[in-house]
């Protein structure tokens, strides 16, 4: 008796092992998920419906390449904005101010801007750049 060989390649690919590992894999991700979220159930207390501890709004100060400025929107002058800066540090003592000023404007109008805030004590100020494209 002899055993015929085949010599045509096995093209069937039996993928039945695979799949039970891919199902053992999602079954733990599954209980293991679920297991870290739960933690422990407390009975938490009501509060009122406002909002108690408000963030700041940031303030924007542009400045134009001409040498305009704007807060938030508002052109506004220099005494202006001063003015504004102040009565908005009386309401809240401690609000981000972001200065955007364009590539092509006057150091100095910059300056002039940073030395206000330092006059009014206003410390959180953030210099907005866009990222350099390499």
């Amino acid at each position: 008796m002899q055993l015929q060989s085949d010599s045509k390649p096995y093209d069937d690919i039996n993928i039945t092992p695979m799949l039970d590992l891919a199902y053992v894999l999602l079954v733990i991700f599954i209980i293991m998920t679920t297991a870290s979220v739960q933690g422990m159930k407390v009975n938490l207390p009501h509060a009122s419906a406002q909002p108690s501890l408000a963030k700041p709004t940031t303030k924007a100060i542009t400045i134009t390449n001409d040498g305009k400025i704007f807060l938030d929107t508002v052109p506004v002058s220099l005494p202006e904005l001063e003015q504004r800066l102040t009565q908005q540090k009386a309401l809240t003592p401690e609000f981000p101010v972001v200065i955007k000023g364009d590539g092509q404007t006057q150091y100095q109008s910059v300056m002039d801007v940073l030395d206000l805030l330092g006059r009014l004590s206003i410390t959180q100020v953030g210099l907005a750049t866009k990222p350099l494209v390499k």
